[in-house]
């Protein structure tokens, strides 16, 4: 059974900084895109940013030189670093990641989400 664990979250005053990681667990044969949702109150879930195995990556508009994404392959884990955060950033903030594993191939899963508020 393949689990995503993120951490990190919290309550930050704008123009601060946070950092999030996901940790991935389980009997996991490979992982090829990692990335981050999120999701405010009364919003659709979107996508922030994702990274491939390879390291391409791509970022939504509204975070492009505030945030950073990146992966360490040999613990399968993301991180995402998030600095001059705005109270607009304030979301649940969802760890995704496309994992196969033997008995149930390749699939796409998440994490249970972590409040990041953006608040002074």
């Amino acid at each position: 059974q393949v689990q995503l664990v993120e951490s990190g979250g919290g309550l930050v005053q704008p123009g601060g900084s946070l950092r999030l990681s996901c940790a991935a667990s389980g009997s996991i044969l490979s992982i090829n895109t990692m990335g981050w949702y999120r999701q405010a109150p009364g919003k659709q879930r979107e996508l922030v940013t994702r990274v491939t195995i390879s390291g391409y990556t791509d970022y939504a508009d509204s975070v492009k030189g505030r945030f950073t994404i990146s992966r360490d392959n040999a613990k399968n884990t993301v991180f995402l670093e998030m600095n001059s955060l705005k109270a607009e950033d304030t979301a649940v903030y969802y760890c995704n990641a496309d994992i196969t594993t033997f008995s149930r191939g390749r699939i796409s899963y998440w994490g249970q989400g972590t409040q990041v508020t953006v608040s002074s």
